[in-house]
């Protein structure tokens, strides 16, 4: 049976700190300073996909726009400038860019217009 380390320098050093947080398993830096999630671009086939949702939002309208190849800095850009032209609020959620109000024509011709591929999506 092995014998229980009596202190804490018998257990070789540090063992868990909640100092910084939850650490990123790939660059080892907290979440909230991680490197390489920031310039990582999403998987996908390359098409900005807009589409007009309201279910579970209490009957309001927002269009979303996902699979737009940047990586989190530039996409945060995108989705203030997106939402500067549209005149209204929006968020940007896990590399899903929220756009308040129902603007799906608005938008594609926007992304078309600064060079991406976007279609309509969802009817």
């Amino acid at each position: 049976m092995a014998k229980k380390a009596s202190s804490f320098s018998a257990l070789g050093g540090l063992v868990f700190s909640t100092d910084a947080g939850r650490h990123c398993p790939d660059c080892s830096n907290p979440i909230d300073a991680c490197t390489c999630k920031q310039t990582l671009i999403p998987e996908g086939d390359g098409i900005a996909r807009v589409r007009r949702e309201s279910k579970g939002r209490g009957g309001k309208t927002v269009t979303t726009i996902t699979g737009v190849p940047l990586p989190l800095e530039q996409l945060k850009d995108l989705a203030s400038t997106l939402k500067r032209r549209c005149g209204t609020g929006g968020a940007l959620k896990d590399g899903v860019i929220e756009i308040q109000g129902d603007h799906v024509e608005l938008l594609l011709g926007e992304l078309v217009k600064q060079g991406f591929k976007a279609k309509k999506s969802g009817g």
